[in-house]
């Protein structure tokens, strides 16, 4: 439960600040993955701890979820990350073509990852809210 709730809170928080940021509310970000908090952080991290906290911290269990979580998060602040600004690169290109050469395109989805900062505010969440839980 910890788990979803911490998602869910991360997926709606993702609107305000996205208002915050770019100065106009934007609904999709309720559905959307990149962005501040980082929701997959969240909810890993929220798993992790309810595991740990529920099966002890010496559990194969927490290594588990520990470990998923570690890579989740590299994930999201790393390759996630680093594919949304090579789709950043390639608009850019594509657009160039487009105006120049008449070429037709499909625009590349930029946010796909995280800052490191949005991936630790979505595993603080995900503490938050699992101690709150429990």
């Amino acid at each position: 439960m910890a788990a979803l709730l911490a998602w869910f809170i991360a997926q709606v928080l993702k609107a305000p600040f996205s208002l915050l940021r770019e100065r106009r509310f934007d609904l999709t970000r309720l559905v959307e993955s990149g962005g501040m908090p980082s929701s997959h952080t969240a909810l890993v991290v929220a798993l992790s701890y309810s595991v740990g906290i529920n099966y002890g911290l010496d559990s194969p269990l927490f290594a588990i979820a520990a470990v998923f979580s570690g890579v989740v998060m590299y994930d999201a602040a790393g390759v996630r990350r680093a594919a949304g600004k090579q789709a950043e690169i390639l608009n850019i290109i594509i657009s160039e073509f487009q105006h120049h050469e008449g070429i037709r395109g499909e625009r590349l989805k930029e946010l796909l990852g995280h800052t490191p900062f949005e991936v630790l505010v979505g595993a603080l969440l995900g503490l938050g809210v699992a101690a709150y839980l429990h």
